[in-house]
């Protein structure tokens, strides 16, 4: 094992990896006393009218507010604390824990949904049909507003970011050269080394925050539809058993993503390893030459768009020196989004 000295000066670097959020923060605050309002309006005026339909609608804005609430809370909370030394790889990993929080929350408002339109199912109440299918447009005019409101952002985000990788694309090389020519050190032991360009994989910087808040309105403005169709059914068809189940219908749209949010943050919350097939196949490219065995290679995401990645190997002959920063490129070269890499070698 390598026990050379390290000058701790030339190896420090910063782990921040959180993008400019305050322009997205502003629009989710709209959408946030947007949503808030209509929320009290459906939920007073489905319990005075008795619509189930409108109920849901308006519990399924209420968990839409508190999304939005987590949304912005997460983006103060992650830009105050981003340079905190603390925080071993930053504070990207909020972003998930809030939207794990919201998820969970989902599934509760979701299932008392289920239980209430089943005994609004067995045991009907009459509907005001005309109030109700009001507050019903109103809430649907303010989920569209919304829609609008964060699409701008949401693909604002997603075109800056195509952009970028076209960018990176043009000058891969040349910067990958330069950035490891600064960065390397024969004779270290434990190298942590900061690659802030991207590799030849995907780009896309894809803001789970912002997502989130986007396809909650867009789900909203579905369940708004939905209880608009089941009070023009009652109203017109007699048919009062479909508000109940409009209710249903509606809990299993938001069970649908509340438990596929749950699964996308919780593999990044667990460190699961990321791009499993490059990781095996760098491995194989690596072991390659039989003077080198790999004791250890994991990827795991930091935050939106940052992986990190570290190597441990073992060198049978012990002549390992100048191999790191061919390591530390194939590490950058093959795996995706790479910004943060250790190359162990004993």
């Amino acid at each position: 094992m390598n026990t050379s000295k390290v000058n701790p000066a030339s190896t420090a670097h910063s782990h921040h990896y959180l993008s400019e959020t305050k322009g997205k923060e502003s629009k989710v605050l709209i959408v946030f006393f947007i949503t808030l309002v209509t929320m009290f309006a459906e939920i007073g005026v489905g319990t005075w009218s008795g619509s189930m339909a409108l109920l849901a609608d308006g519990w399924h804005m209420g968990t839409h507010a508190a999304a939005f609430a987590i949304t912005m809370f997460v983006y103060a909370y992650a830009r105050k604390h981003s340079h905190n030394s603390l925080f071993s790889f930053g504070t990207g990993k909020v972003n998930y824990l809030g939207g794990f929080a919201s998820a969970v929350a989902l599934l509760i408002v979701a299932l008392l949904m289920i239980v209430e339109s089943l005994h609004r199912l067995w045991s009907p109440e009459s509907i005001a049909f005309d109030e109700a299918l009001v507050v019903a447009f109103i809430g649907l005019g303010v989920n569209v507003i919304s829609v609008f409101v964060l699409h701008d952002e949401h693909h604002h985000h997603a075109d800056e970011h195509h952009e970028h990788h076209e960018h990176h694309e043009h000058h891969e090389h040349h910067e990958h050269h330069e950035h490891h020519e600064h960065h390397h050190h024969a004779d270290e032991h434990h190298e942590h080394h900061e690659h802030h360009e991207h590799s030849h994989h995907g780009h896309e910087h894809k803001d789970h925050n912002l997502s989130a808040a986007y396809f909650h309105v867009l789900a909203d403005t579905l369940t708004s539809v939905l209880a608009i169709l089941a009070l023009f059914a009652g109203r017109y068809f007699g048919w009062l058993w479909m508000d109940a189940l409009m209710g249903i219908v509606g809990a299993v749209i938001i069970s649908k993503w509340a438990l596929g949010l749950i699964k996308q943050t919780s593999t990044v919350l667990l460190d699961k390893t990321q791009a499993p097939a490059s990781v095996a196949a760098l491995k194989h490219i690596i072991e390659q030459d039989p003077d080198i065995k790999v004791e250890d290679l994991h990827l795991w995401t930091l935050s939106e768009g940052h992986n990190a990645a570290i190597l441990s190997i073992c060198s049978h002959s012990g002549q390992y020196h100048n191999r790191r920063e061919h390591y530390q490129k194939l590490l950058a070269h093959h795996l995706p989004k790479v910004s943060h890499i250790t190359v162990e070698m004993n």
